[in-house]
């Protein structure tokens, strides 16, 4: 009797998890040793899924346990890898457990690149071995019961679990066995079954007769509701169908008849015969409709032997009413089971493969932080280089140093001979120009790269069209317009930057050929470079001055907050905060993380007090400024003033402004350098990202054309030919072909065979007339024939009339093929061949008259069977 309900597993396909792991982390993870432990820890996660997906599973709870791990790491992945089409695209494909498949084609699957997918078939999967470890359960002892409730009660929550989160872990339409609908029917099942363990528990327990009714009652109640949620849907196997109906009767026979024991116990035994007939009934019912998937004899004798003794009392001794049906008191309800809640990690020896690595929401968090701290730190830098060109410039427009250094007015300035030293130690104006020549290879070896990318997307986008295009509403998958939105718009990005890059290469470029002339001859040797100067009577007069004094002092100021500011620059660069820390912190603690928040408090503690310098730098720097412009007023208001010595003064500030800007053009040129190659890392990562997915839709797009090749296979050629009015017309009085009312399993006899309809009456011909021998077949002589007596219940011919045609079931003619008449066979030949004995029972001789015309001849193809009349037997 206790034939319970189990669920076949899925199965899926073969998937390469290490690789896309592995790519991924070489692309976000910085240190060799970080990414060779977690590629470790991919080609593990790699080796478990075989394990678990990969090989036929026995229906143990080693087995169990090892899908029970492999869920518990894809959730524990979940946050840390970025499982989409256009990031860490694999592609997980599964097939419909309960689909069959056909001829021509494989079973319904479906293909997504979705993790949420594969722990949904994972987690259906769990479920469905956990009901099959518990239909293998020993329920004759405490132990096998006590595993196979803990198992039911694990698949209904599972089952659950599904129904409330496929929806939104899709985003699309799931195959029909993880469908809302069908995981949900499922959960209520298996929670059926969990409840008649304990029903067989209590009942091996010898538990009270009234507890034990109730827990029979209820988990008919569960059978019931399962039944009615199915019962339309044509989701599961048929044969779930009849044992959910047969659990149903069943459970409630025995409700019935342990309530009937209370009865008896408390001396209602009317009350007793009538839980006892109405038990008789509900197993009369599951042995006559539903025994060849339930055996319920014992359960049946039980019932009947309780009946036979309880209306033997009545009868001799008690003379107790027994009640209607409808006047007894309905049976409680007790449930002790309820849907086991999927909490990660399910499995007891889950033990965290990528332990080390930060989720991705941190790891996001982190690169956002690092975004900022970045753009603080070069936006002070950038302040502090701004102020310190301004300061030089103002210097260079004023020829200081260079003025109160020029004594004699025919040597050269020390200052202009150490910025000449300091010009030739770089490389001078060579260096420049291989910095210069340098750059549009960088620039186009970029440009290949990102044309090269985008190409890839535009022939895949092209592609999928195209078939978008030809199969129409067939091609169900992700367009690739939306799908590539994110990588059009990172390659546009890229656009922008090279656009801005190569106008700044022009700026730099038109400056360099500026001052370039004087930055040549700063290279020169001090020989060449005196003589380029132009000689000027000398201010010995100024030397020693109090205004001389004052501006030295001011420039010794002024290189000092230079140099400060050199100092501050470097330890700007040099601050370092891990922040990981505190984002984990923030997660475990709220669930989400505010990284604006915190990353702003603490950017302001850790970077306040160098903001705070800066800004200080550069006030000192304004005073400084204001008072050197002042006192160069005051001292070339003393300076005696000549042609020659204007012309000398104005060499001298081209060279310490030539200075200036090869300085800078160096910076901006190496910066110009680092910045290309940076930009080639980024930009080969992001063709790696577009083969990647370019691949990956490639894969799909060929798994997508052999399932529309097969699913066309699957379809009928041509069109159903309808059948004939009088073959879809039922008949007077008898019931529609389909009802709207679900019909119940169909009844199985025992022991008997189904009877033949009675034989209709032989045709009669008037032996006068001569228009049957004109509708008789063609080659058969009709000849006159007595006509034999009628038999009961047959109505013979009017006198005088003459039949259109031989009496018999109806049949179709068609004009220009009369019927074909059949030669008489024997009697021993076959029955079941077309012809005049495809009847029930071979005609008597006694109704055989020579001459006599025979049964109609077999129909044309389109009509297998014709309408006969049908007798019902007395």
């Amino acid at each position: 009797m206790t034939n319970f309900i189990s669920v076949q597993l899925k199965k899926a396909s073969e998937v390469d998890l290490a690789k896309p792991l592995c790519k991924f982390i070489q692309q976000s993870y910085p240190g060799a040793e970080a990414q060779a432990e977690h590629c470790r820890a991919a080609e593990e996660l790699s080796r478990l899924r075989k394990s678990a997906l990969g090989r036929p599973l026995d229906k143990h709870e080693s087995a169990l346990e090892t899908l029970l791990r492999y869920y518990d790491q894809l959730c524990s992945i979940e946050p840390k890898f970025p499982f989409s089409e256009n990031q860490v695209c694999v592609t997980f494909t599964w097939k419909d457990a309960f689909d069959k498949g056909s001829l021509f084609g494989g079973s319904a699957k479906l293909a997504l690149a979705s993790l949420g997918y594969e722990k949904t078939c994972v987690l259906f999967n769990c479920g469905a071995l956990a009901s099959q470890i518990a239909a293998e359960q020993n329920l004759d002892n405490d132990e096998g019961l006590k595993a196979a409730a803990k198992h039911y009660q694990f698949a209904s929550g599972a089952f659950q679990h599904i129904k409330d989160t496929v929806l939104s872990a899709l985003n699309r339409e799931p195959t029909v066995d993880i469908s809302p609908d069908t995981v949900g029917t499922l959960s209520l099942i298996m929670l059926a079954q969990a409840q008649e363990v304990f029903f067989l528990k209590a009942t091996r327990d010898k538990m009270k007769d009234g507890i034990i009714a109730k827990l029979a009652n209820q988990a008919a109640d569960y059978y019931g509701d399962a039944y009615k949620q199915c019962q339309y849907k044509d989701t599961l196997p048929k044969e779930v169908f009849p044992v959910l109906a047969a659990k149903h009767c069943i459970m409630q026979a025995n409700a019935e008849y342990h309530q009937s024991i209370l009865a008896k116990q408390q001396k209602k035994f009317g009350e007793e015969i009538g839980r006892l007939q109405h038990a008789a009934d509900l197993v009369k019912t599951v042995a006559s409709r539903y025994d060849e998937y339930i055996n319920v004899k014992d359960l049946v004798d039980k019932i009947n032997r309780a009946l036979a003794a309880a209306k033997k009392d009545n009868d001799f001794i008690y003379h107790d009413r027994v009640p209607d049906l409808k006047d007894l008191e309905a049976i409680g309800k007790a449930s002790l089971v309820k849907s086991t809640p999927v909490v990660v990690p399910l499995s007891q020896k889950f033990t965290d493969l990528f332990e080390k690595m930060v989720p991705l929401q941190v790891q996001q968090s982190v690169s956002v932080y690092n975004q900022r701290k970045a753009d603080l730190v070069n936006r002070s830098i950038a302040q502090m280089r701004e102020a310190t060109n301004l300061a030089n410039g103002v210097l260079a427009s004023l020829n200081l140093p260079a003025a109160i250094e020029d004594v004699s007015g025919d040597t050269v300035p020390q200052s202009i001979l150490n910025k000449s030293k300091s010009v030739i130690e770089q490389g001078g104006i060579q260096t420049v120009d291989q910095l210069i020549k340098d750059l549009p290879e960088l620039l186009q070896r970029n440009k290949e790269i990102l044309d090269e990318s985008l190409r890839l997307l535009d022939e895949e986008e092209t592609t999928d069209n195209d078939l978008r295009t030809k199969f129409k509403e067939r091609w169900q998958r992700t367009p690739s317009n939306e799908l590539y939105k994110p990588l059009r718009a990172e390659g546009a990005n890229y656009h922008n930057i090279l656009n801005k890059a190569v106008q700044a290469d022009g700026q730099v470029k038109e400056r360099y050929q500026t001052h370039r002339d004087t930055i040549a001859l700063l290279c020169k040797p001090e020989a060449e470079l005196n003589a380029a100067i132009p000689s000027a009577n000398p201010a010995k007069t100024l030397q020693g001055s109090e205004v001389v004094n004052v501006l030295r002092t001011l420039l010794a100021n002024l290189d000092e907050v230079k140099k400060e500011r050199e100092q501050l620059e470097s330890d700007l660069k040099s601050v370092n905060f891990d922040m990981t820390s505190k984002f984990l912190t923030a997660l475990a603690q709220d669930g989400a993380i505010n990284e604006e928040a915190i990353s702003v408090t603490e950017l302001d503690r850790i970077y306040g007090s160098y903001t705070q310098k800066v800004q200080e730098s550069l006030k000192k720097q304004e005073e400084l400024l204001k008072n050197i412009q002042n006192a160069h007023q005051d001292f070339s208001k003393m300076k005696q003033s000549n042609n020659e010595s204007n012309l000398r003064e104005e060499v001298l500030k081209n060279l310490a402004v030539a200075n200036d800007n090869f300085v800078e053009l160096v910076a901006n040129l190496k910066e110009g350098t680092k910045f290309y190659n940076e930009l080639t890392e980024l930009l080969l990562k992001f063709q790696n990202k577009c083969s990647d997915i370019v691949f990956a839709r490639k894969t799909e797009r060929d798994e997508l054309l052999k399932d529309l090749q097969q699913s066309i296979a699957r379809e009928p050629s041509a069109p159903s030919i309808p059948l004939p009015t009088y073959q879809t017309t039922p008949a007077a009085g008898s019931k529609p072909a389909a009802s709207l009312t679900p019909t119940p399993a169909p009844r199985t006899m025992v022991g008997t065979k189904p009877q033949p309809p009675a034989r209709p009456p032989p045709p009669v011909i008037s032996a006068t007339s001569s228009s049957s021998s004109a509708l008789a077949p063609s080659g058969t002589a009709a000849a006159p024939a007595a006509a034999p007596a009628p038999t009961p219940g047959a109505s013979a011919p009017a006198a005088g009339t003459a039949p259109s045609q031989a009496q018999g079931p109806p049949y179709p003619t068609y004009p220009p093929y009369p019927g074909y008449c059949q030669m008489p066979m024997p009697m021993g030949y076959n029955p079941y061949m077309y012809g005049q004995y495809n009847l029930p029972y071979a005609p008597s001789p006694v109704y055989q008259n020579p001459g006599q015309p025979p049964y109609p001849p077999p129909q044309q193809p389109g009509y297998p069977f014709p309408q006969q009349p049908y007798y019902h037997q007395q």
